[in-house]
């Protein structure tokens, strides 16, 4: 059987799809090349008939939408199509953008979870960049001013503590407050095809945690905006969003999706993607997740736990994606998740409480295992009440089933994608 060229050696002529590392002359023409070869191309083309296409993808469909008006950017290191940044191809397109809105981790993703960004210009294009991760979360209405439109796109992984919804939510309510519309280019959710976990209590918002959704909510960013819109979530003052979603092509939510680039400095495979949600419970504990160490989220353990027990080793450190890790330099014993496959991991379907409930067990000083930051991941009191007092994980799980169908009856008038 004659093997089938790759489109986009097919469109680049030789060019390779990782067009990032071309000089900056030669890179320009490539992505003119590449907008050009519209998202329908891309779908009908050998090799890609079927396959999972990000709303970015989708180029006749919202480059339209921007002639003429001056273009802002909510994006980061994930806003890209192929081996191009959205924002080199909206430039490349003539469209005008005048500046970009980045999320925790910065705009090209090199910043520590919680780490402080200020506002800055772009190296590679010059644009100004609008830190939404530094002294303010939200836009200003000053941060706003000569803005026609918005477009929002990030890699979201689907977990409510995962802070990219909650940026995308301020800049939605700022947008409406000042009649300015949005474009969300949507992705794929990772863990889309679970919704679990306790549901959030309004008492326990924050930017962890904005709205009354289970821990794994199940939707793309473009179902979560419809549904924070369409329930009259965002913020009183303000007025009718302008909202429009570029879905994703050839998506349901039970269907994997790789993600091309890793979300964030800490999550650096689908292992530790398809293990964030329920690692995560340990942020808000004395018990160590593996940051400062090459495996973020594939382990866990704490330099106080029974060697017997918890046989593995690691030492975390100072390193860029964690400068100042818990426990830095002390060896920590604990569990490597590493050699579980991630198939297994993610056909689970459900998060997994075992290894907080099991790591509390074994924990010497029970007092000192839960620190402040444990309800607002959490979204509620009674989970570490429940810990505590000795409740199974099936016993957990049961006291979250009316809450999680309450949730379930809203979601499903939002959805987009099959399930």
């Amino acid at each position: 059987m004659k093997k089938e060229k790759h489109p986009c050696k097919n469109v680049l002529r030789n060019l390779p799809c990782g067009l990032s590392a071309l000089p900056a002359r030669q890179l320009i023409v490539a992505v003119l090349l590449f907008v050009a070869f519209s998202a329908s191309a891309w779908s009908d083309a050998p090799g890609f008939a079927g396959q999972i296409l990000p709303g970015a993808w989708q180029t006749e469909s919202y480059l339209h939408r921007f002639e003429g008006k001056r273009v802002a950017v909510a994006g980061n290191h994930t806003s890209t199509i192929g081996g191009v940044h959205l924002v080199d191809t909206l430039l490349a397109s003539g469209v005008d953008v005048v500046k970009v809105f980045s999320p925790e981790h910065g705009f090209r993703g090199e910043a520590a979870a919680g780490e402080l960004i200020e506002s800055s210009f772009d190296e590679q294009t010059g644009l100004p960049i609008v830190s939404l991760y530094g002294e303010n979360r939200r836009p200003s209405e000053k941060d706003l001013e000569n803005i026609d439109i918005v477009v929002f796109d990030m890699q979201d992984v689907g977990a409510r503590f995962y802070t990219y919804i909650s940026t995308m939510t301020y800049i939605m309510e700022e947008l409406a407050r000042l009649y300015i519309p949005i474009v969300i280019l949507d992705r794929p959710n990772p863990n889309g095809h679970i919704v679990d976990g306790p549901v959030l209590q309004p008492e326990y918002s924050s930017f962890v945690g904005l709205h009354p959704v289970p821990v794994l909510h199940g939707m793309t960013v473009g179902e979560y905006a419809r549904m924070i819109s369409g329930e009259g979530w965002l913020n009183k003052e303000s007025g009718a969003l302008d909202l429009t979603i570029i879905p994703v092509q050839n998506y349901h939510k039970d269907k994997e999706y790789i993600l091309p680039v890793p979300p964030s400095p800490n999550l650096p495979n689908m292992q530790s993607v398809y293990l964030y949600p329920s690692l995560c419970f340990f942020e808000g504990t004395d018990i160590s997740v593996g940051r400062g160490t090459p495996y973020p989220f594939q382990v866990f353990g704490h330099p106080d736990l029974e060697e017997n027990v918890y046989p593995f080793r690691f030492t975390p450190e100072s390193v860029r994606a964690a400068p100042a890790p818990p426990h830095k330099g002390k060896v920590c014993k604990g569990t490597d998740l590493r050699d579980k496959d991630p198939e297994l991991i993610r056909n689970r379907g459900k998060l997994n409480l075992g290894f907080l409930i099991r790591a509390y067990q074994d924990f010497p000083d029970k007092d000192r295992f839960f620190n402040s930051f444990f309800e607002l991941l959490a979204g509620s009191s009674y989970l570490r009440q429940q810990i505590k007092a000795g409740y199974s994980e099936e016993e957990i799980r049961e006291t979250w089933q009316e809450d999680l169908e309450s949730f379930r009856k809203i979601r499903e008038k939002y959805l987009i994608y099959e399930e």
